[in-house]
């Protein structure tokens, strides 16, 4: 079945599962189909009859994110049918959703408390929702610390203890905006970016030079170095992966660089286990 077929058999299914009285709408009279009529499901999404209908009917239509947000809303979407909707649509993932998920599934919490290296969980703005007892013992302990305190762009751009090496300090915020400006442009919410952005604009002088520059960066991974009293400096290769079952959440995890590296943080692990135990 071709694309555009099943996206019009989708909306019409998706449509029928509706009743006026879901949107807010008198019963009207005696109505020959279940659902609502095309005309309502345009109106109520800011959509023209004729253009609604030619986008049902499977022809070659072309509507913006912002419009299949709206008819998505109006259908009462969930968020896989919203992404569904998308992926035939426009072939691609849909903006970010406008209410990130900031639940820790019991699955990745899981997954991170197997695991021994250190790993943690951001959300589209870059707060820490989630992490291992690792990243407690090589970084900081997140535990303590409110909300608005574990955003890791905040953390890494301002803490002072990351500019020891100026040259690498200044690379690193480099690609570290690059970053940030392409979670920008993919969010929903804007506005909680901007706030960010404000703020980096009066407190750090790299940060108003690299954000007026056009480079990009859609993924970001770098070194970094943890000094370790009684283990030593760790090295380590941080990348990050999308959480499937949770949009807009990235799983960040941290990998010893060479041998004397990982050594070190095998020792970390026995010394944190221990402690558990």
């Amino acid at each position: 079945m071709a694309q555009r077929e099943e996206l019009s058999r989708f909306l019409k299914a998706a449509r029928a599962k509706l009743a006026p009285s879901d949107v807010g709408l008198p019963p009207g009279e005696r109505r020959r189909t279940r659902g609502l009529r095309r005309e309502e499901v345009a109106t109520l999404a800011g959509m023209s009859v004729t253009w609604y209908t030619w986008f049902e009917q499977g022809r070659e239509v072309q509507l913006s994110a912002p419009m299949l947000e709206r008819l998505s809303r109006t259908l009462r979407l969930s968020p896989n049918e919203r992404e569904f909707l998308f992926a035939l649509a426009q072939h691609r993932p849909p903006p970010l959703a406008g209410r990130p998920d900031e639940t820790i599934h019991v699955g990745t919490q899981h997954l991170m408390d197997a695991l021994s290296i250190p790993a943690l969980v951001i959300v589209e703005d870059w707060t820490v929702i989630g992490w291992n007892r690792l990243v407690g013992r090589a970084f900081r302990d997140y535990s303590p610390l409110p909300r608005e305190q574990r955003n890791l762009f905040r953390i890494l751009m301002l803490n002072p203890r990351y500019r020891a090496d100026p040259d690498k300090f200044q690379d690193m915020c480099r690609r570290l905006i690059a970053r940030f400006k392409w979670d920008y442009s993919r969010t929903a919410q804007p506005e909680v970016f901007e706030g960010i952005i404000a703020d980096m604009m009066e407190q750090s002088d790299f940060f108003q030079r690299y954000w007026q520059e056009s480079e990009i960066m859609a993924h970001f991974e770098d070194t970094n170095i943890a000094d370790m009293p009684g283990v030593g400096e760790i090295m380590f290769r941080h990348t990050s992966y999308a959480i499937e079952e949770a949009p807009g959440q990235r799983l960040l995890l941290f990998a010893p660089l060479d041998d004397v590296s990982a050594a070190r943080l095998a020792k970390l692990v026995a010394e944190t286990e221990s402690v558990a135990a």
